[in-house]
């Protein structure tokens, strides 16, 4: 199984242009995509209906939705109205090979602020129908401004991936409904924009610290950085890049397993070559 996670910032490229084929093509052949910074009715984009667009690009593939920030927006100064209603709408996509079972979205701890956007923050979860069995995967975005905000977002949702059997997901009793029993999975991928660097104490926090002895040890409940167990990283790696100043990159962009996976991992890669966003295309295989 290949996925891929790529946070493309409203559409918008390298160059400032926005471009959602572009964008699409940079993701072909990926079985599983998690897509962060998703929007509806943003003046910024024409009030593009990216969900609906980015879909119509993978026929293939089945998609869910997550706007952890939803707004009454009203008409723009320029005159331009919403073509899609009168809301502006930022999230997180996934989109999958094989049917997604059942969806919601984890709304982040977040704390107001002054002079700096704040949006609300998600983790975008699907239960997937892969052909391994029934998988978990999280399209993550945290916290761009605070490493404290980040690390309660990360020891919220650590809790939450843990507790997921016992919560039962979006639906339990689904009888009651006529609707068949969504399956439990206890694998998961966490994959997404954790505005976070490697060891930081963001990283660690979800991560678990290194010890000086023994390293990472994986222990259950704590997810699995797969391109620090593949041995991916590269002295210099990054997954983000300053469109104003080249120079300016950083490693931001994560793809996390639950143990269970560890073994299961196969190759993990970062696409420095697409333009589509300020960010890069994070690419991760797993055997199903």
């Amino acid at each position: 199984m290949i996925f891929a996670s790529y946070n493309i910032q409203y559409g918008f490229g390298l160059d400032g242009r926005y471009d959602l084929e572009r964008i699409a093509r940079s993701l072909e052949g990926a079985d599983v995509i998690a897509l962060q910074e998703v929007t509806r009715g943003f003046s910024r984009n024409r009030f593009a209906d990216m969900p609906g667009d980015i879909a119509a690009f993978f026929p293939d593939h089945f998609w869910v939705y997550g706007p952890a920030c939803d707004l009454h927006i009203e008409a723009a100064e320029s005159g331009l109205r919403p073509v899609r209603g009168t809301r502006f709408q930022f999230g997180n996509m996934v989109l999958s090979r094989w049917p997604i079972l059942s969806t919601r979205t984890l709304l982040l701890p977040r704390s107001r602020t002054i002079g700096k956007i704040n949006p609300q923050r998600g983790a975008t979860e699907a239960v997937i129908a892969a052909p391994g069995g029934a998988l978990r995967v999280y399209s993550v975005h945290l916290d761009h401004v605070s490493p404290d905000e980040r690390i309660r977002q990360l020891q919220f949702l650590n809790m939450h991936i843990n507790a997921f059997v016992q919560d039962g997901g979006s639906l339990t009793g689904a009888a009651e409904f006529d609707l068949p029993e969504p399956p439990l999975p206890e694998h998961y991928v966490i994959m997404g924009d954790f505005n976070m660097v490697p060891e930081s104490p963001e990283y660690c926090a979800l991560a678990g610290a290194a010890g000086g002895y023994y390293g990472r040890v994986a222990r259950i409940g704590t997810p699995i950085d797969a391109f620090a167990d593949l041995g991916a990283y590269r002295p210099g790696s990054y997954s983000w890049m300053n469109p104003e100043d080249d120079g300016e990159r950083m490693h931001l962009d994560y793809c996390f397993v639950s143990c269970g996976l560890k073994d299961r991992l196969k190759s993990a890669r970062i696409d420095t070559q697409s333009v589509g966003s300020d960010h890069f295309p994070l690419w991760v295989e797993i055997d199903d």
